[in-house]
């Protein structure tokens, strides 16, 4: 029988991480599985408690948190995987902020969904990204994508705030960040042969297909299909961003001449004048940095996710 490592972040959510765990227990409990919970302590924990259960023969590490706990597992799977230990899968129960990393796994949010479809046990292979640059010259893995610029400060400001929460947060954040950041940096972006020498207020390497929670930054993306997506979107004045976003959220901003959508392999961000503020899936990757690189790694890892939808 598989036996299933749960990663409890307990103060994702604002503490809905360890909320969530006697309701864990009880749902994975009920569907027969073999488990066991441990809790994160400090940043970078789960990375290390997901190593470790990778090594020690665990079938499924199971990320319980938000995007960041998610993109932690994921690291400390992958870290597994260069050490020899690549045969474990990734379980996602999304109780966080946003859950983008979820949402583009096919995990659908909440305790009770998460643990269905851990029971349910379908997976499937999925592409991971890889960074370089900022505070990770090393590297770091991602799993959702990484966001240069404007929705990077807007995921700061975010984190900042103590009374909202969920998509409303990001909602908010975003409206102060258009008075507090709308001078883009000039950038080189290059990506797969193709250079632009541009202000660019926002650019998006996605593997999954969400950021913010309900922003739809790549609604096309696949996340197994060997190529990140992308959507570059050059400076634009205050009022343009706000006509913007409500067409993020629905994502139809490839219509508009300000936005530039592409696929690639290989993207590389350099900011010629200015900074590059950016995120992987929601977590700080630099908030001054001055390059970026970014590699898709295919067809990396398993995750468990929810049944495709049959057609009849």
């Amino acid at each position: 029988m598989s036996q299933y490592k749960i990663i409890v972040n307990p103060i994702s959510g604002r503490g809905a991480g360890e909320r969530a765990i006697p309701l864990i227990q009880q749902q994975l409990s009920s569907y027969g599985l073999e488990f066991s919970v441990e809790r994160t302590e400090r940043p970078w924990h789960a990375v290390e408690i997901a190593q470790r259960a990778a090594s020690e023969g665990f079938d499924v590490v199971v990320a319980v948190g938000g995007d960041g706990t998610a993109n932690e597992v994921l690291n400390g799977l992958m870290l597994a995987k260069e050490a020899g230990y690549g045969q474990c899968a990734m379980g996602i129960i999304g109780v966080g902020r946003g859950n983008d990393f979820a949402f583009g796994m096919g995990v659908l949010p909440g305790v009770e969904a998460g643990c269905q479809i851990l029971a349910q046990g379908y997976s499937h292979i999925v592409d991971v990204g890889r960074v370089v640059g900022g505070l990770f010259p090393q590297g770091r893995y991602f799993g959702n994508g990484v966001g240069v610029g404007f929705d990077a400060v807007v995921g700061f400001v975010a984190l900042k705030m103590t009374h909202l929460s969920g998509f409303v947060s990001y909602i908010v954040a975003a409206l102060k960040t258009i008075f507090l950041y709308y001078h883009a940096p000039l950038v080189r972006i290059e990506y797969d042969g193709q250079v632009m020498n541009q202000r660019s207020l926002m650019v998006s390497v996605m593997n999954g297909r969400r950021m913010g929670g309900g922003f739809m930054m790549a609604p096309q993306s696949h996340n197994d299909d060997g190529l990140f997506d992308l959507c570059i979107a050059r400076q634009v004045s205050r009022a343009k961003i706000f006509a913007l976003i409500p067409m993020f959220m629905k994502g139809t901003q490839a219509t508009q001449k300000s936005i530039t959508m592409g696929k690639a392999h290989h993207v590389v961000v350099t900011a010629i004048e200015g900074v590059l503020p950016a995120h992987a899936d929601g977590e700080t990757l630099c908030e001054d940095g001055k390059q970026l690189a970014m590699e898709l790694l295919a067809h990396q890892i398993k995750m468990v996710c929810k049944l495709p939808e049959t057609t009849h």
